[in-house]
């Protein structure tokens, strides 16, 4: 019986400790290396290379809040266009945004942001500038869901939804 305690205690903390993942899904034809940077370096995440082979997930930690910016393969570290998320944050929602505060004409990285399931709301565009990205600090733009799965894209392309 003890066992059995142990392993569920096991499952739960698993459960808790992943609470949260990102798709990112490639629309052109480069290869990048998505940086992820947690708020104080909480929650540290190695990066990971992403391409328009298959559409990569990645889990992060429950309440990761910071942000990830993609660099095209074969350049150096820059800032860009940002993905922002925090999970489990006010009442167990995630908030998300593409920012365009430090790089608002960046066109090589991350574009658009939404929840897996429902697809509404989402953050971004497909072709910058737009008005559904966050420009300026404590901008209106930064969203909310339920859900705990975002998908997010990287690069010029279509993904031929219609965010109505």
């Amino acid at each position: 019986m003890h066992f059995i305690t142990c392993v569920l205690a096991l499952l739960s903390s698993a459960a808790i400790v992943s609470a949260g993942k990102v798709t990112f899904w490639t629309l052109d034809d480069q290869t990048r290396t998505v940086y992820f940077t947690s708020n104080e370096n909480k929650f540290p995440m190695d990066p990971v290379t992403v391409s328009n082979v298959e559409k990569t997930t990645v889990d992060f930690a429950d309440d990761f809040v910071g942000n990830f910016v993609a660099v095209p393969e074969g350049e150096l570290y820059r800032d860009g266009m940002l993905g922002e998320v925090k999970f489990g944050g006010w009442g167990g929602m995630t908030f998300f945004d593409v920012s365009a505060i430090v790089v608002p004409d960046d066109k090589d990285n991350v574009h658009q942001m939404w929840p897996a399931d429902s697809q509404s709301p989402m953050s971004g565009c497909e072709i910058f500038p737009c008005d559904n990205a966050y420009y300026i600090w404590d901008d209106v733009q930064t969203k909310a869901t339920t859900e705990d799965h975002l998908i997010t894209t990287l690069g010029e392309g279509s993904t031929g939804i219609n965010f109505a």
